[in-house]
């Protein structure tokens, strides 16, 4: 087993189906890849922490804000079925591209007009979105083979670094901009950013992702057990991660916490990942098995659900710690991707089922808390069908984590 796991992790070529050289990733892809991570999460934190603002102008009901929030998801799902196929025709690269430039639009007219505006923005920023997170893990599969624990903790705390960033500076951007239109759209610049890095970092690894497509005949995924494990364990995480960023704060809020102050504890949440993804990532995948790391940091998040769901303005502080641990999870989440996969193009396979269904998973959380919440006219229904999804990350997790290959 240990000399099949250091092949593995070492030379992704193994398949002579998947033909994907080795390419050595340097310092400006690795740059590249930390800008693009930062910009996958504003577009979701950056508008739930002023979602009450937006309601109060659009006069829209939760039930469209549910929905706002449900988006994301949605779009990831539809991607991450589309994101293999458009990476081998169009190429990775250029696919990435295209996907930052449909982010940027989509940020940049968020702010335009009213109801249905925001919601066609939302739209294609998050079709961008969508087709980023299902190919970065290919990117360092392939480009970073040796390092696939270490860049994925760099790349998922870039990730969560940018929605902390969303959540904590959006509210205090209203008032020096002029109200929360300019607020919401200002990240666009951000996006544009990583774009001007992305294009030129890319340019001498398209040759080589070119091989990223996945060759004709090749075994469908919807047969292999482990992939669907995996699938229910980044979909009931993504689940409760698009509940966290999007309603977190209203409930704080309608608990007596101050506006800004629940912008800081989400970004809170997210930060808190960092220092976890950068440490616990890397550690995990030199283990056969992440499954004892994915049940602790899960058992941490769970206290923390459970403190928000009985007393969410005692210890507002302490329960954003413990979830912000139990979120670390989705940065093992994404290793799995990797190390239960044998070459490149089956990280490519693997990730967009995964994060296909995954998403169609997810997509159903903001919208029925949001539910839940006009029905039983509360937030405790909602954080107990919460918890109930925390139980079933936690046993998926421990079973995902098991040292076995699709």
């Amino acid at each position: 087993m240990r000399t099949e796991r250091q092949e593995i992790t070492t030379d992704p070529t193994l398949d002579p189906a998947s033909r994907v050289p080795t390419v050595a990733g340097g310092a400006l892809l690795a740059v590249a890849v930390v800008l693009t991570a930062l910009n996958l999460r504003p577009a979701v934190t950056s508008i739930a922490t002023v979602l009450g603002d937006i309601r109060a102008e659009l006069s829209v009901s939760a039930t469209w804000a549910g929905l706002l929030m449900t988006l994301p998801a949605l779009c990831f799902a539809g991607a991450g079925f589309a994101a293999p196929w458009l990476a081998a025709r169009v190429g990775l690269g250029r696919t990435i591209s295209a996907a930052m430039v449909a982010l940027t639009a989509g940020l940049a007219l968020r702010g335009a007009a009213g109801p249905h505006v925001i919601i066609g923005a939302t739209l294609v920023a998050c079709a961008g979105i969508a087709l980023v997170n299902v190919l970065i893990p290919v990117v360092i599969k392939g480009s970073f083979p040796a390092r696939i624990g270490l860049m994925t903790g760099i790349y998922t705390a870039a990730l969560q670094g940018g929605g902390a960033l969303g959540s904590a500076v959006t509210p205090g951007l209203e008032e020096p901009l002029g109200g929360w239109r300019a607020a919401v759209a200002v990240w666009a610049v951000v996006s544009l950013l990583a774009l001007m890095v992305w294009i030129p970092a890319t340019g001498r690894h398209r040759g080589a992702w070119a091989a990223h497509s996945l060759p004709a005949g090749r075994r469908s995924l919807l047969r292999s057990p482990l992939a669907w494990t995996i699938t229910v364990f980044f979909g009931s995480q993504a689940f409760m991660a698009y509940i966290v960023m999007g309603w977190l704060p209203q409930v704080l809020v309608d608990n007596g916490v101050d506006q800004v102050q629940a912008g800081l504890l989400v970004g809170l949440m997210s930060l808190i990942g960092v220092p976890i993804s950068l440490l616990i990532a890397p550690m995990a995948a030199r283990r056969p098995s992440q499954s004892g790391w994915i049940v602790a940091v899960g058992m941490f998040g769970f206290a923390g659900a459970i403190g928000l769901m009985v007393a969410p303005a005692a210890q507002p502080l302490l329960w954003s710690v413990l979830i912000g641990i139990g979120m670390s999870a989705f940065s093992m989440a994404l290793a799995v991707l990797g190390l239960r996969a044998r070459t490149a193009a089956d990280t490519a396979q693997l990730s967009g089922m995964v994060q296909g269904f995954g998403y169609l998973i997810a997509g159903a959380g903001p919208f029925l808390f949001g539910l839940l919440h006009d029905v039983s006219h509360g937030w405790t229904v909602p954080w107990m069908m919460f918890l109930a999804v925390y139980a079933v990350q936690i046993v998926a997790g421990a079973l995902a984590g098991r040292a076995r290959y699709v």
